[in-house]
């Protein structure tokens, strides 16, 4: 790095040279804003000297169709409530105050607003997805019912951008097989797990171009990354089924991970 930056100053302007000299050796009281010069400085090295680290991790891709985003709602909220989907999905994964939740996939939020009408005020609850126009309307109707304190997160295709250990549970309903990058997305997700924290997925015994993953393929998914499996329950009448997994003991590196064959 040392190197690199020695390269990196040489192709500053002089001016630029100076200020970064004066920087190093406490000489910016004549500055009328040493942050901001000090900072300039450094950001311009940094983007010369190509930065510090090694390349990003390299994950592998998956070997089956993944289905696009049509909707930001599965079926209607009043059928699966017909069918007791939340309800059930709730009391299996013994949901209660004090737990911390995130809804991931959240779309139009069935999941959100009766996880946080049975955690009650005060509980964290965070909601993601990764299409902004579907968490402006989740937005709007959390203003509208008149549910505070719900966490909005707008994650990408391989990251769900959850703080690091802040969930107990995080619930994936009817999203997992349209996730484009589902190894980098679940070893990203472990770590806003807490070191007992579960992941709960409901989905469609269909193909994935079908919208659906069958289990033997969620499962093998899960395990290559480090997930272990710990229930499975059709969810009939309602559709698909819940696979329950905890965090992994130890998640394999990135390139190590094994995907599954379709």
């Amino acid at each position: 790095m040392r190197d690199a930056t020695s390269a990196a100053l040489g192709r500053l302007r002089p001016s630029m040279r100076a200020r970064w000299s004066d920087a190093r050796s406490g000489r910016h009281a004549s500055y009328s804003r040493p942050a901001g010069v000090v900072c300039a400085v450094w950001v311009a090295v940094f983007c010369i000297a190509g930065g510090v680290g090694a390349e990003p991790p390299h994950f592998p891709a998956i070997d089956r169709p993944v289905a696009p985003i049509i909707s930001s709602a599965y079926s209607t909220e009043a059928t699966r409530d017909q069918h007791g989907e939340a309800e059930r999905v709730m009391n299996r994964l013994g949901v209660a105050p004090g737990m911390r939740v995130a809804d991931v996939g959240a779309g139009d939020g069935y999941y959100t607003v009766r996880l946080a009408r049975r955690l009650g005020p005060g509980a964290t609850i965070y909601a993601e997805d990764v299409t902004k126009a579907y968490l402006d309307r989740l937005t709007a109707r959390l203003t509208r019912e008149g549910i505070a304190g719900v966490i909005v997160v707008q994650g990408t295709p391989g990251d769900p951008r959850l703080p690091a250990r802040s969930i107990d549970l995080a619930i994936l309903a009817h999203v997992y097989h349209e996730i484009a990058q589902p190894y980098e997305f679940l070893y990203r997700l472990q770590a806003a797990l807490t070191p007992n924290g579960r992941v709960a997925i409901i989905d469609n015994d269909k193909p994935t171009d079908q919208h659906g993953t069958p289990p033997a393929l969620l499962r093998c998914e899960l395990a290559a990354v480090g997930y272990h499996e710990v229930d499975v329950l059709s969810l009939a009448p309602a559709d698909g089924y819940l696979a329950v997994f905890v965090r992994p003991d130890g998640a394999p590196r990135p390139e190590a991970i094994q995907p599954c064959r379709h």
